[in-house]
């Protein structure tokens, strides 16, 4: 009887005539480390974060928290051209009508398409008035949100003509829900002036928010205030 000769695969040792037959047990321990490293697999990408689509967008809470910090809304400049409508563009009228924008529905509006530019802390916006063939310049610097919440704005408006009209805005801002164009659920930022102070024409002084108070320095009334006397006044900032 010709004696069968030894196989032997690469990683696999065994002996056909041998006592010790070991392929089945080698195979075996090669498929458990398989395994075991697709199950290691398993759970790395299962705490991995998932990739974030086009679709993602900022949370309600954090974009009225954004406004609260920089006065942005997904790191755009806020319109100036709101606090024209705020009333400060109305002259003619005791105090504003309107009173609330939604902020997520304002920025990047076509209402409110007008270039903006950014002058130190000042952002401003300039409209051609077509039918009086003047331009229209609102401007406002953010100082700020109270201990309480609300928001701190001074804000100017030109007509076209030599006036610049100064007013200082307490602001409050909020999410509203309501239903879109389509009937669906959406979430509203809507921003509310609690209350205007002018200041004047052409005034000139300075603003400090310390918690829930707003300290007004005036150096100059208007256009007329020669006397370099300063005055201050503390408004509190609080919501009615």
């Amino acid at each position: 009887m010709v004696a069968t000769p030894a196989l032997r695969l690469k990683g696999f040792p065994m002996s056909v005539n041998g006592s010790n037959f070991s392929l089945g047990k080698a195979v075996k321990s090669r498929i458990s480390v398989y395994r075991l490293y697709a199950a290691f697999a398993l759970i790395a990408a299962s705490f991995a974060s998932p990739a974030s689509s086009a679709d993602d967008a900022p949370s309600t809470a954090s974009l009225i928290a954004e406004v609260r910090r920089a006065f942005t809304i997904n790191s755009k400049p806020i319109p100036p051209e709101i606090f024209r409508d705020f009333g400060d563009g109305d002259l003619a009228d005791s105090g504003p009508i309107w009173v609330t924008v939604d902020l997520k529905a304002a920025t990047g509006s076509n209402l409110y398409f007008d270039d903006i530019k950014q002058n130190g802390r000042w952002i401003s916006q300039k409209k051609t008035n077509t039918k009086a063939g003047v331009e229209e310049e609102t401007g406002y610097s953010y100082y700020g949100a109270t201990e309480n919440g609300l928001l701190v704005i001074l804000a100017s408006y030109s007509g076209g003509g030599s006036g610049d009209f100064i007013t200082l805005h307490v602001l409050d801002i909020a999410a509203a829900r309501a239903f879109d164009l389509e009937g669906q659920i959406y979430e509203r930022i809507n921003l509310t002036n609690v209350r205007s102070i002018a200041l004047g024409d052409r005034w000139d002084g300075e603003i400090q928010v310390e918690k829930n108070a707003i300290r007004v320095v005036t150096r100059r009334k208007g256009p007329a205030d020669d006397s370099g006397k300063r005055e201050t006044m503390t408004i509190e900032a609080r919501r009615p």
